[in-house]
């Protein structure tokens, strides 16, 4: 590492953890969850998604979510929108960031959200307008930009191009998510530079899963290569519900474990960290998570 300098970690894992999870927490433990986050020193937490509950029974609380967590200084409470319905059901609720998908490939696009990758962009669009309407800053995640479980590698040129149609619809941030856990740390630096380049200006943020034990050589070429934040779910749960065989998220614990040893600052607390994977690993029924710290404990 060049200099030492600071990452944001956004725990995902009320959202992006909990969705894939077989068993469901109730919207109090949800609030639990989100609260022990903040407490272990995050500034943003992806607290739920406003999607047709059909799709994703795990989220069929998203206002009841919203309303339990207050927001303020240094608590933004994100949350995922994939269309204009579940835009607006957001911004009713009040969360305080949106987050929209673009997914990089046409099988999975249709799968995930039921549109081509042009219609997505037209709805991000959409939704963008109407975020910056309500004065709600609205990021956008290119999905599937390692690669995709129905077509296979993705080209980097396609998605470095997906990322520059989604900005230009004023989005402030935009984020690189290998959904199925197969991206190598040389593209993720290649990918990480190539929107540091293309898109001057915008924040970087990155989406790692651990499937095929890459997650955290990924976050590490990620740091490399200048990225501004890291999406990590507490315990390493999650997965995406149409993904086959996908698996967990890299965990937040183990994460800021590995980077605060690298001198990278992430202004969290590791044994409140661990401390909130052992408590959801009880919430989950008691069966070992997938991240290594809360097991291994901490050193020194």
């Amino acid at each position: 590492m060049a200099e030492v300098r600071s990452v944001e970690i956004v725990e995902v894992g009320p959202r992006d953890g909990l969705q894939n999870e077989p068993r469901q927490l109730s919207t109090a433990a949800k609030a639990v969850y989100v609260e022990r986050a903040f407490a272990a020193g995050a500034t943003r937490v992806e607290i739920t998604s406003f999607v047709h509950p059909r799709a994703v029974p795990a989220m069929a609380d998203a206002e009841r979510v919203a309303a339990a967590v207050h927001g303020g200084p240094g608590r933004v409470r994100s949350a995922l929108v994939v269309n204009g319905r579940g835009l607006d059901r957001a911004l009713a609720a009040g969360v305080d960031e949106l987050n929209a998908v673009l997914v990089a490939s046409e099988t999975f696009s249709q799968r995930n959200q039921r549109m081509s990758v042009d219609q997505t962009l037209a709805e991000i669009g959409a939704m963008a307008a109407g975020a910056a309407a309500a004065g709600v800053p609205l990021g956008v995640t290119v999905a599937c930009a390692f690669g995709c479980p129905f077509e296979g590698p993705v080209a980097e040129e396609r998605v470095l191009d997906l990322a520059e149609r989604a900005a230009a619809h004023g989005v402030g941030e935009v984020s690189l998510a290998d959904t199925i856990g197969v991206g190598t740390p040389d593209r993720v630096e290649r990918l990480v530079a190539g929107v540091a380049e293309r898109l001057p200006g915008v924040r970087r943020r990155a989406h790692f899963h651990n499937t095929r034990n890459t997650g955290y050589a990924n976050a590490v070429a990620a740091v490399a290569a200048g990225i501004d934040a890291l999406d990590a779910a507490t315990g390493g749960i999650g997965g995406c519900p149409f993904a086959p065989a996908a698996t967990g998220n890299i965990a937040t614990e183990d994460l800021a474990y590995l980077l605060h040893g690298m001198g990278v600052s992430t202004g969290l607390d590791l044994p409140a960290l661990v401390d909130n994977a052992v408590w959801l690993q009880g919430e989950l029924g008691g069966g070992p998570v997938p991240g290594q710290l809360s097991r291994a404990g901490l050193w020194p």
